[in-house]
């Protein structure tokens, strides 16, 4: 597939930059939730760690940090990367209503055969978002 080369014909400027220069590699340790999410017909994986705050003046709880792991092609990589950078300081509401049409544009588009990368990093978050609801409601239960 030629568009798996790495090249400005194929991919934008940025997201050669975040490819080769990745940021927010790697896990976080004391996360307070992580997704994680297959593709499974290319094989791509990536899994994101996330450090949240309350908000001081609301309730709902503010991405500090978020990092990720990935193995796949220079698209996913790419993405996550620049996903992780879009997260921080969003509340988990602003962040779950991100698309994949968000994340595609802020890598500056995605060749068509690749645009699957940029689902990845929605349904990551979103897993995320799901995993942090299902651990409050198992925190309440085990309370009550």
């Amino acid at each position: 597939m030629p568009d798996d080369n790495l090249s400005s014909q194929y991919y934008s400027a940025i997201a050669i930059e975040h490819f080769q220069n990745p940021r927010n590699v790697g896990e976080i340790v004391d996360s307070d939730v992580e997704g994680q999410v297959v593709n499974p017909v290319c094989g791509d994986e990536v899994k994101f760690f996330f450090r949240l705050r309350k908000n001081k003046d609301a309730q709902e709880r503010v991405i500090e940090s978020v990092s990720f792991q990935a193995s796949g092609c220079p698209a996913t990589i790419a993405t996550s990367s620049i996903a992780t950078e879009m997260l921080i300081g969003l509340s988990l509401s602003e962040a779950s209503q991100l698309t994949r049409l968000d994340y595609a544009e802020a890598v500056g588009g995605l060749p068509k055969s690749k645009q699957h990368c940029s689902v990845l990093a929605e349904a990551v978050v979103q897993q995320a978002v799901t995993n942090l609801r299902l651990k409050d409601q198992s925190s309440m239960k085990e309370t009550t």
